[in-house]
């Protein structure tokens, strides 16, 4: 399984947030501090925040913060949220009518198709087991946090 671009930086968008609970904090510097295109940032912070993850203050103090607690985010919903399809293989996609893929003469008991569900179970049962906070330590932090009082 590979996450799409769009996942990934969704998720270190999320864990900059994360990093500096105590401010509001900008598009333009968690773009900057990734080496992300700030147009691109956009799109992931509107959608971030259509889910719920993020809020979004406007305004001219206004910034971006963790819509809730960075310890009730899994990394797993966060990765369904943002990932369009999950589906290992074309036969797992919900709604697959097979247009364009040679039918499977396999289905619906296909042994293949099951241990790949299976493995992608345990990928999310891991994703679902940490939180936006199990991914924030001290190097983070450190990393990642401006000092209190920067202006966004």
């Amino acid at each position: 399984m590979r996450l799409t671009q769009h996942s990934d930086y969704a998720l270190r968008a999320l864990v900059f947030l994360a990093s500096n609970p105590d401010r509001l904090s900008s598009i333009r510097e968690i773009a900057e501090i990734y080496g992300i295109s700030e147009n691109y940032m956009v799109k992931i912070i509107h959608r971030l925040g259509q889910g719920g993850f993020i809020e979004t203050i406007r305004g001219r103090n206004g910034g971006l913060r963790l819509g809730r607690p960075a310890d009730s985010i899994r990394i797993g919903d966060v990765v369904r949220f943002t990932e369009d399809d999950c589906a290992l293989v074309s036969c797992m996609q919900q709604g697959n009518d097979q247009k364009g893929t040679p039918p499977c003469r396999l289905m619906p008991d296909c042994a293949l198709r099951h241990t790949l569900g299976e493995a992608l179970g345990a990928f999310f049962a891991v994703l679902d087991s940490r939180t936006l906070a199990d991914m924030v330590g001290q190097e983070e932090r450190r990393k990642l946090a401006l000092p209190t009082g920067v202006v966004p």
